[in-house]
């Protein structure tokens, strides 16, 4: 296969807006630039960040593809490449790059890729808990309570000291916790790529996918919330009392 065969293969993968050229009106099924008049063609807004960049709808993905496909259509797209072609060309690549760019750093986060996984499965990845979830309800009252006694210290050093010391206590237990969410979210993401590629057609095992998408949107809501808590852990510490520090 030659190369203009292999990169006419490639451009078929991506969906655009419309199914004409906007140029000449000719027809365009997937090519980047229109078969006749050569104009770049813009990409569909609707299309899934996934289907974008070249990947399966899997959670497991390779990395390296994903960087890989990202530079190949970013060098296709790049406003540099279009400073002297015509201003409806310079937007559609300003409007297709900003495109790749945000899918990209979509997928590229394990989290963020689960969390739009969600989204495009199960409509949205709502629900992010606002209080804490039942096995670290103790737990995170009396980190909060440490919290509080760290921030309205009277300034005696030796009391910040004790506090400071139990916060960082408190602060290495949560880091665990979030290491040992990590794994599980990682065991999720086994089984859910292993549902996905058992499925001969999207909507397949359909109750399979729905269970482990509710208890990945339980994990992500736990971690979510247990971040939130180590990110005011992490401020207090460094901010609170810096004068003292300096």
């Amino acid at each position: 296969m030659d190369q203009t065969q292999n990169t006419s293969n490639k451009r078929t993968e991506l969906q655009m807006a419309r199914s004409m050229c906007w140029h000449c009106q000719s027809e365009v099924t997937g090519e980047y630039y229109c078969g006749q008049c050569v104009k770049v063609q813009p990409l569909s807004k609707e299309m899934d960040y996934f289907t974008c960049l070249g990947l399966p709808r899997l959670l497991a993905i390779d990395t390296a593809a994903l960087e890989a496909k990202y530079y190949e259509l970013s060098r296709t797209f790049h406003p540099d490449f279009f400073q002297s072609k015509t201003e409806p060309e310079q937007q559609i690549s300003l409007g297709n790059s900003a495109l790749l760019n945000t899918a990209y750093h979509m997928l590229k986060d394990p989290v963020q890729r689960a969390e739009y996984l969600l989204k495009l499965e199960a409509g949205s990845a709502k629900d992010i808990r606002n209080s804490p979830p039942a096995d670290l309800f103790e737990e995170i009252l009396e980190l909060q309570e440490d919290l509080e006694a760290f921030r309205s210290a009277s300034g005696d050093a030796k009391e910040t000291d004790q506090y400071r010391s139990k916060l960082l206590v408190d602060r290495a237990q949560l880091e665990q916790r979030r290491q040992d969410m990590d794994t599980k979210l990682a065991g999720l993401f086994t089984k859910w790529d292993t549902i996905q590629n058992r499925a001969p057609q999207p909507d397949a095992l359909r109750p399979q996918k729905d269970d482990v998408l509710k208890e990945m949107r339980e994990l992500l809501s736990n971690r979510t919330y247990l971040r939130n808590i180590l990110n005011d852990v992490v401020a207090a510490m460094e901010g609170g009392h810096a004068d003292r520090r300096h």
